[in-house]
């Protein structure tokens, strides 16, 4: 009980779930500027997972986890816009091809690894991003350390959220966007190209779920093996629905997880004798808890998940 009341241990857990926070934070927010435009794209782990794959090669091939970072944006997009094309240029069902992405991208990853490194059972190891502590802020007593001494991409993930919030509140574009994700047909009639904005949001979506997937090989561990993403697109699909399609509500949701998958770290720690696969499913609970009494009081934008067809004039 001792090793738990004291600063040292809330310290290390705070900085912990900001870190495993993030991930969730980026493909919560990559989902959000999908839905936003009216297309529930449920294939983020397949994405996260290939981006994960296309970051780590990058930076085990290169050294550099910044072009792994790079990489696996472009790598997210690549495999979205698969899903892009046969949702908003066929009209197919949205929820079906997007279960086919988190089928196809694991197993492409999967493939590319094997032919890549062949079958060994050691693993590759990248470079890591290093962090990068903020002059004197990074040494504020306790809190300096948690919130000021990260990589990077975790500075750039937590400023996305106010620039998320003011450019769907308070610009002419964000509207905009917003009112293609509610009444695309009247969006159209005011001159709003409602299907390149729809691939802009699917590009989006792409791209920040893949540098989600590159972050955990580049950021959070040094290699790649199936089954790395563990389900944390999903988590990222309930933090949109918990956070009320909100950037606020989505990093409050992304916190949440990001804090009990430390905590449940930690009790495996200090409680060796329990089964470690009861508390591994601490965060997957807590998210069904939440989102079965908070997380259905509020829709998502009207047009949600229906295909649009341009009126022939």
């Amino acid at each position: 009980m001792e090793a738990v009341l004291n600063v040292t241990f809330f310290q290390e857990l705070l900085l912990s779930t900001i870190r495993m926070a993030t991930p969730i934070l980026i493909v919560a927010l990559a989902e959000l500027y999908s839905e936003r435009a009216g297309q529930v794209n449920i294939g983020l782990d397949g994405i996260m997972a290939f981006g994960a794959l296309v970051g780590f090669l990058t930076s085990y091939i290169t050294g550099s986890p910044y072009l792994g970072i790079l990489a696996g944006a472009v790598g997210g997009l690549l495999i979205n816009m698969v899903y892009a094309f046969c949702t908003i240029t066929l009209g197919a069902e949205q929820i079906v091809y997007g279960m086919a992405i988190n089928i196809f991208a694991p197993a492409l990853a999967s493939f590319i690894y094997k032919i890549y490194f062949g079958i060994s059972s050691t693993l590759a190891q990248a470079t890591l991003m290093k962090v990068m502590p903020i002059p004197f802020l990074s040494k504020i007593p306790v809190l300096g350390p948690v919130l000021f001494n990260h990589t990077i991409i975790v500075y750039l993930t937590y400023l996305l959220v106010p620039f998320t919030y003011l450019f769907f509140t308070k610009t002419k574009p964000g509207l905009n966007y917003r009112a293609v994700g509610e009444y695309p047909k009247a969006a159209e009639s005011l001159g709003i190209n409602v299907v390149r904005q729809k691939y802009i949001a699917s590009m989006i979506c792409g791209a920040l779920a893949g540098i989600g997937g590159a972050y955990l090989t580049t950021c959070y561990i040094s290699t790649y093996s199936d089954g790395v993403v563990s389900g944390r697109g999903f988590i990222a699909l309930s933090a949109v629905i918990f956070g009320r399609w909100m950037p606020g509500g989505v990093l409050l949701a992304a916190l949440l997880f990001g804090f009990t998958d430390a905590l449940q770290l930690r009790f495996q720690v200090m409680s060796s004798a329990t089964p470690y696969q009861l508390l591994a499913m601490i965060p997957y609970l807590s998210t069904l808890f939440v989102l079965a009494f908070l997380g259905i009081k509020k829709a998502g934008p009207k047009a949600n998940g229906k295909p649009y067809f341009r009126e022939e004039r």
